[in-house]
């Protein structure tokens, strides 16, 4: 009995979804009708940030809603100046830039994703405000999406294709071995070699200076790298970056600014962008002032020879920060540097390697990475290195002096100091301040850390306080509780009146690139 149960209820919900089928089959809310111009968007115009010409942009969607009861079709979606629109549709995975009948739903969504490459007519300078209109549907019925992008003009310079498909490469340092490293890129031409502020430059690939040449870098210029590309001073080349100081800090008009070729906000702290500035040994009287230098792999690599008589760099009232690597990595190099902000990095803000002879005042380095684990302290000096064998390569370090310096970050402790005993290892702190707890000093070459030395520590300064306005931002300006406020020694600031602002600093020097002023 229960058996002749069982057996009726199946078959009853077998009856059942028969004529639940053959009543869908008949059902005529599974046809669409065609869209009347009541469709719903996420955004009224979709503007899409600077680009520059004939670089893609990033994609941007834009959401269209059908809250209606009835499924709908709708008749065309598409560009209205068609084929000849710089603008790209993807409509439900299909790319093109017109689109038929398109299934929506009832009270569903679909996606309209936009992308542009566009172009600036040689008649037109500067920026362009290029437009088109995202149509859906036809006639009367017609919604219309406007599409805004600000297209920058450039100049652009790349490398070759050679014969045989390949593209030109140039020589970018040398590896362990001494076996030379090229990589894509070209040799700048003689009328190249001035970077003017009228149009922003785009680099695709290493750019290198021609032997017995140098690049001139003007006040208020713009220079973009592509992925993977970079600057090369080789060996008897140099570079002179000649910003200036800017009356607006947010536009900063008349500092140099080098960073990625993507203008888009999302890009604005991304590592990595980039590759960086290498100057290579041999190269000397290479002169920064007021740069801007950001996300790159390593912002600006110097590797130097202990025997030339000049600097190899010489660098003032510049700002690194957001380095994928490292900010400013010296290897046996001769560095001068004044009002400095050496911001978070992946590795190091400041890297002095393999010897050499450095000097900083009034520089800011402060390593405050959030972007993954780091562990590299933010200033590291060695005069020796390593190879893959374990054999010891080492330089002297004539000195590394620091004076009226910040040393600081988010780690436990921020200086690292390892030495060869069979090289020279000179190194001097006036004045400093270093941000991180006591306890923290490593183990190894522990004997360099002590502070009480006054041959090697002179009136240095301990605090775990919060010294600076937003040092996640790489904001690295001075608060007014900052304890580094007037603890800089005078006669190292009278070498350096001003700040990397402009500011007064003789009568109480504050410690650090940045003075204090009250707003």
């Amino acid at each position: 009995m229960h058996y002749l149960i069982t057996m009726g209820r199946h078959s009853i919900i077998i009856a059942l979804l028969i004529l639940f089928v053959s009543f869908a089959s008949c059902r005529k809310d599974f046809e669409y009708t065609s869209s009347t111009g009541n469709l719903g968007f996420s955004k009224d115009t979709v503007f899409l940030d600077t680009v520059f010409a004939n670089i893609g942009s990033s994609t941007y969607s834009l959401k269209v809603y059908n809250r209606s009861k009835e499924d709908i079709s709708i008749p065309f979606i598409g560009l209205e100046q068609g084929d000849a629109s710089f603008y790209r549709l993807n409509v439900d995975g299909v790319a093109g830039k017109a689109f038929s009948d398109i299934p929506l739903l009832a009270k569903d969504s679909l996606y309209v994703f936009i992308e542009t490459t566009a172009k600036i007519e040689e008649k037109n300078t500067g920026q362009l405000l290029y437009t088109d209109i995202l149509q859906f549907g036809k006639n009367d019925q017609a919604q219309k999406i406007p599409l805004v992008t600000l297209v920058q003009d450039a100049v652009f310079l790349f490398p070759r294709s050679l014969s045989d498909g390949s593209s030109e490469t140039v020589p970018i340092g040398y590896d362990a071995e001494g076996t030379e490293i090229r990589a894509p890129g070209f040799e700048l031409q003689n009328d190249q070699l001035n970077f003017t502020n009228e149009k922003p430059y785009v680099i695709y690939g290493f750019a290198s200076v021609p032997k017995d040449q140098q690049l001139s870098i003007d006040a208020g210029a713009r220079v973009h790298f592509h992925q993977n590309s970079g600057l090369v001073i080789p060996a008897e080349a140099s570079l002179a970056i000649n910003g200036s100081l800017s009356s607006d800090l947010e536009n900063l008009e008349n500092e140099v600014i080098f960073e990625g070729d993507r203008l888009e906000p999302e890009y604005s702290n991304v590592s990595g962008q980039w590759s960086g500035i290498r100057i290579t040994k041999g190269s000397n009287n290479n002169t920064i002032k007021y740069l801007t230098l950001k996300n790159a792999t390593i912002g600006i690599f110097v590797e130097g020879k202990p025997a030339l008589p000049s600097p190899t760099l010489d660098i003032q009232n510049t700002q690194i920060y957001n380095s994928l690597q490292v900010n400013l990595w010296g290897k046996t190099a001769t560095i001068n540097g004044k009002n400095l902000v050496l911001g978070s990095a992946g590795n190091s803000s400041l890297y002095c390697s393999l010897g050499g002879s450095y000097t900083f005042i009034h520089t800011t380095i402060a390593n405050y990475w959030t972007k993954g684990f780091r562990n590299s302290a933010a200033l590291t000096i060695n005069n020796y290195e390593l190879d893959a064998e374990g054999n010891t390569t080492g330089k002297d370090l004539f000195k590394a002096d620091f004076e009226n310096c910040i040393i600081a970050g988010n780690g436990n402790f921020e200086l690292s100091l390892d030495k060869n005993d069979s090289y020279t290892y000179n190194y001097y702190f006036n004045s400093c301040l270093f941000n991180g707890n006591e306890d923290q000093i490593p183990t190894k070459n522990k004997e360099l850390y002590d502070f009480k030395n006054a041959e090697t520590y002179r009136n240095t300064v301990w605090t775990q306080a919060i010294l600076f306005e937003n040092a996640g931002n790489n904001d690295f300006q001075l608060g007014p509780n900052a304890p580094a406020l007037d603890k800089g020694d005078k006669t190292t600031a009278l070498s350096i009146p001003t700040d990397i602002l402009g500011a007064d600093r003789t009568a109480t020097p504050d410690i650090g690139a940045y003075e204090y002023t009250a707003q």
